[in-house]
């Protein structure tokens, strides 16, 4: 029985899925506090990284070093990049990148990350086909995609930014910890998955949507995670 750790980037998430759990044992360590007990049954570590590239690093490190995961599940909110994928639909990472690196002072690509082997972080194919088919089951009310998931240490709400991020990296969805949480996944040669709601559309309609779309859209990342934990 594999051992998952799930990573969410608000308190909401974490409180919802710490409801639910069984034979909680609490421990802080960088700020963050992980805890260890079951979740429908199997063992996971749910922790809230807060938010950006650096404390979900951090924090997939600690999961992998202390807790010895077998798999990563971060959990959040995004911004749509495509114009099919509305508020509250589901995005399913097939990979992850980090549109913010920029090193072509140096001749490199924008969000190539200098001497890596690869800058485009690869969830495994089974791992995003059964998230799809889980999340199809359990929220029919919403539609699933699957593809590419940017990061960087930005809120995206602008239409300039937004289209750039579109024509640049072909992305579904952008948000702020997933391509980090990919990369240190990588690192450790941990699979990982990054599942993400869709809660505005990363354009200057952000301020208006965020508010009244996230309860709702952490509800269906919640359900899809606890019938996801029972089939994996």
């Amino acid at each position: 029985m594999i051992k998952t750790g799930i990573i969410g980037a608000m308190e909401e998430e974490v409180n919802q899925l710490k409801a639910v759990m069984e034979a909680v044992n609490s421990k802080v360590k960088a700020g963050m506090e992980f805890l260890e007990g079951t979740l429908e049954g199997r063992p996971c570590v749910v922790v809230r990284s807060g938010i950006g590239k650096v404390n979900a690093a951090v924090c997939t490190q600690i999961l992998i070093d202390d807790y010895q995961v077998d798999l990563v599940i971060n959990t959040g909110v995004a911004g749509s990049l495509e114009a099919e994928i509305n508020i509250g639909d589901m995005v399913i990472s097939k990979d992850a990148l980090q549109h913010d690196v920029d090193a072509t002072g140096f001749g490199y690509e924008h969000g190539v990350i200098p001497r890596m082997e690869t800058s485009v972080f690869k969830t495994e194919e089974r791992l995003t086909a059964l998230a799809v088919r889980v999340c199809e089951e359990v929220n029919p009310d919403i539609r699933v995609f699957s593809g590419r998931i940017v990061s960087g240490d930005q809120f995206i709400s602008g239409r300039e930014k937004k289209e750039w991020l579109t024509e640049k990296f072909h992305g579904l969805c952008t948000e702020m910890e997933g391509g980090a949480i990919a990369q240190a996944a990588h690192l450790n040669n941990t699979p990982f998955l990054i599942i993400r709601a869709i809660s505005d559309k990363a354009d200057d309609s952000a301020h208006m949507d965020y508010g009244a779309f996230e309860a709702k859209a952490i509800e269906h990342t919640v359900k899809l995670v606890r019938a996801l934990i029972q089939v994996l």
